[in-house]
């Protein structure tokens, strides 16, 4: 019997811990929004956000609209980020800098909108739609905040973000080439040009560019591989004239004789 007692105390015991005689759920059970809150900054100062942000979204739910509104806001906004929530923290120092441009931190919470996105942004295989986000929000911050402190570092980010989308486009066009869908490859090689024109290996996709443009020409059937080869040699000339010091330049150079030489034959051929 007494077992069963010392069984069943045990129980409530344990139950008790993790109910209503822990004193966060009391604090969360609570009617105090001032103690509330006091507790909420105390758990982000200890950087312990995770129990801040239920007690700042209970505070917040009841203080929209009064004076102290955007600075609870501003806390909870950080509390996310520093449990690494970037996707809600992006959101709500977005809401902030939108939403109340005369707080003092407006300015900070649109670069951190900006900066988590950078964050979110992952390795270069897959999706990048959190990349291209970052790239705009960095630059409007840029834009909007031409003196700011932090533009220095958006403008770093801004580049690192934009090698990353480079390699993803050209990724995808050396794909092509791989694939021997050489047509493909040709546009794909210059959309990258197009999309990044500050790119630092031009002469590689001009090359690339080149190099598909012959191998799409020498597949072609007769009819349509002179105008074909005849593309392969404009693109051989622009390459030379931009690029004569390439490294790339004697394989161009090897391009362009053999499209010669298969110009020339189907003339002949054609003449006779």
């Amino acid at each position: 019997m007494l077992k069963k007692i010392a069984f069943y105390f045990f129980i409530a015991l344990v139950g008790c811990q993790f109910s209503s005689c822990d004193p966060y759920q009391k604090l969360l059970k609570s009617g105090d929004l001032n103690l509330k809150l006091t507790k909420a900054k105390e758990f982000y100062n200890k950087e312990e956000y995770e129990k801040a942000i239920p007690l700042f979204e209970e505070v917040l739910a009841t203080l929209r609209g009064t004076k102290n509104f955007e600075n609870i806001y501003y806390y909870y906004a950080w509390s996310q980020f520093g449990s690494e929530n970037y996707t809600m923290a992006a959101y709500h120092f977005k809401y902030i800098s939108d939403n109340y441009p005369t707080f003092e931190n407006a300015t900070e919470c649109e670069y951190m909108s900006a900066y988590c996105y950078d964050l979110l942004s992952p390795e270069v295989t897959l999706d990048q739609a959190d990349t291209h986000k970052a790239v705009e929000a960095m630059q409007l911050f840029i834009n909007n905040h031409p003196e700011d402190a932090r533009v220095p570092k958006a403008n770093e980010i801004i580049t690192k973000l934009r090698e990353k989308l480079e390699k993803k486009e050209t990724d995808a066009a050396e794909l092509y080439y791989k694939i021997s869908d050489y047509k493909a490859s040709v546009v794909a090689f210059k959309t990258v040009l197009k999309d990044f024109p500050d790119t630092k290996k031009p002469d590689y996709l001009n090359f690339c560019i080149l190099r598909s443009s012959y191998d799409y020409a020498r597949q072609s059937i007769n009819a349509k591989k002179e105008q074909r080869l005849n593309e392969t040699m404009t693109y051989y000339l622009n390459f030379i004239d931009k690029f004569a010091s390439s490294k790339y330049t004697k394989q161009a150079q090897v391009i362009y004789d053999d499209a010669k030489n298969q110009l020339d034959k189907l003339k002949t051929s054609n003449n006779n």
